[in-house]
């Protein structure tokens, strides 16, 4: 585990908070990095991805960042994966929100890609494509020791990974909740999360 500026947390009193009200602060202690503290932090994500076993991987399903909202940067993580790994299909999504599904496309490159209304990069005019993709990057704003997630609450990534057989990795700038409270059947659980200070492995067993 690192040490110094890079170690966060949210509030101890988040251990237990139900889904509404770790988004609210997880949204707060995000929005309150200054810009070096979000570049180091993505950059911190990248080196933990860097560590991933990726000999087996033919195609990586990986978010869009809203910049906007400080998500994590990962244009960064691309960029590696196109520069070491060219052979690697990297695909991104664009969400439909009149129908709350994800379609999915083949990146072509940052000059294939506009905002929408919610400052969400698309793809314009690249190829959709039906790979079922050997890793997913999840987004998230919060994440518990067994392996469940806070997001914005719009369903998207539980029902595109509900039957996917895939690796799914969150990025996190915090540290693991101890629980989150209300966790939901449909909610998918991650198999891995990539925080500043390491990977966070979870167990397929939750009793344990």
């Amino acid at each position: 585990m690192s040490s110094g500026v890079l170690h966060y947390a949210l509030d101890d009193n988040s251990s237990r908070m139900d889904k509404k009200q770790i988004r609210k602060q997880a949204l707060e202690r995000r929005n309150s990095l200054a810009d070096v503290e979000l570049a180091a932090l993505s950059e911190k994500l990248l080196a933990g991805f860097k560590t991933l076993d990726l000999s087996e991987i033919k195609s990586i399903h990986i978010f869009l960042p809203i910049l906007a909202k400080k998500e994590p940067d990962t244009f960064l993580i691309i960029d590696w994966l196109q520069e070491n790994y060219p052979n690697i299909e990297i695909i991104v999504p664009k969400a439909d929100f009149e129908i709350s599904v994800m379609n999915h496309y083949t990146y072509a490159g940052k000059e294939d890609l506009s905002n929408n209304h919610y400052h969400i990069p698309e793809p314009q005019k690249a190829k959709l494509t039906t790979t079922k993709p050997d890793m997913v990057l999840v987004p998230l704003l919060a994440f518990d020791q067994k392996g469940f997630r806070v997001g914005y609450g719009k369903g998207f990534y539980d029902r595109f990974l509900q039957n996917l057989q895939t690796l799914k990795i969150g990025l996190s700038f915090f540290d693991a909740l101890i629980e989150i409270k209300d966790v939901h059947l449909n909610d998918v659980r991650l198999d891995k999360c990539i925080t500043p200070n390491g990977i966070v492995e979870f167990t397929t067993n939750l009793a344990t």
